[in-house]
């Protein structure tokens, strides 16, 4: 089996310390897969040796003597990717003044073609409220003065999930929000919910995508006083984020709040605490309870109050 070399790991494994991650997640897959893209970064812009510069006037240590790279083996690791493609089907808050646009700049051979000695060349202009498909809501988007789309620290876009499955009591209830009593249930099975988690929310609306009547319950344009689809409930929502302090809110549906919401309570409590949320999340069938780990990378718009997100699962193969 072939072995990768990343460098910049030992200095990686030192951040994720720092992080102040628990051990079990600095350790196994997890923490190797961090190793990956820290080490990516700090390989790229440090000194060839993770090693201290030798003092003025020594000699480096010999090459074994110097702590060894840990190799890197992602053969037992499944990338899913949890984010819609935007296009002209992208679903946005009825509300919202336009959709996703695409602009064909150029597409085609340039300088006299690609046979006489030319180019091929392709360019596109978009233009797209922050607040549609798959995107993150900035604390800011519900909280002055708090935390902008560029504003909030890697680390809070990076962890372990955990993934509650209320897609049964959807079914149910469209407007079903998750409970205090859910959040016990999921524990009782799973564990306490860690620190730093990114918790995501699965109703089993991503099976509606993008059928607007479907997924918003009701397809008014312009209208967004009736709509049905499930999400989080206040409580359950205060426990995550005050007692439990994770890092993130996602959910399978338009908002952390549910269709009918009008004080978007949920909204407020997480934006009170910096925490983020990351709505019309994909795929979220394709994730176990806990195990995967999570990166949510926004476009880094400053001063924006979110914006579209490119949001990934390591997931380990059974």
């Amino acid at each position: 089996m072939s072995q990768l070399i990343v460098p910049g790991a030992r200095r990686a494994a030192v951040s994720l310390r720092r992080l102040g991650l628990p051990q079990a997640l600095q350790s196994g897959w997890l923490g190797l897969a961090l190793v990956v893209f820290l080490g990516a970064f700090l390989g790229a812009c440090a000194p060839a040796s993770d090693s201290a510069p030798a003092s003025r006037g020594t000699e480096s240590a010999p090459d074994e003597a110097r702590e060894p790279h840990p190799p890197l083996d992602l053969s037992g690791v499944q990338v899913v990717d949890l984010t819609y493609a935007f296009d002209e089907n992208t679903l946005y808050w009825p509300t919202s003044p336009s959709a996703f646009e695409l602009e064909q700049l150029h597409y085609g051979p340039v300088h006299g073609g690609t046979d006489e000695g030319g180019y091929f060349y392709a360019a596109n202009a978009f233009c797209t409220p922050e607040h549609g498909g798959t995107h993150l809501d900035a604390p800011i988007h519900f909280g002055e003065g708090h935390q902008t789309a560029e504003e909030i620290p890697l680390e809070r876009l990076m962890g372990p999930a955990v993934v509650v499955d209320v897609a049964e009591q959807a079914a149910a209830d469209p407007d079903y929000r998750l409970t205090a009593e859910d959040v016990a249930a999921w524990e009782a099975a799973h564990g306490p919910v860690p620190e730093g988690a990114l918790v995501l929310l699965r109703t089993g609306w991503g099976e509606r995508w993008p059928d607007r009547l479907r997924y918003f319950g009701d397809d008014t344009p312009g209208d967004a006083s009736n709509l049905h689809f499930p999400s989080y409930g206040e409580d359950a929502a205060r426990i995550l984020v005050e007692e439990r302090g994770v890092a993130a809110l996602g959910v399978d549906t338009a908002s952390i709040d549910y269709g009918p919401s009008t004080d978007f309570i949920v909204h407020q409590v997480a934006a009170a605490a910096d925490v983020a949320g990351l709505e019309n999340v994909a795929h979220l069938d394709r994730l176990p309870a806990t195990g995967a780990w999570v990166l949510a990378l926004p476009m880094k718009i400053a001063g924006g109050s979110g914006g579209p997100v490119r949001i990934v699962a390591l997931v380990p193969e059974a």
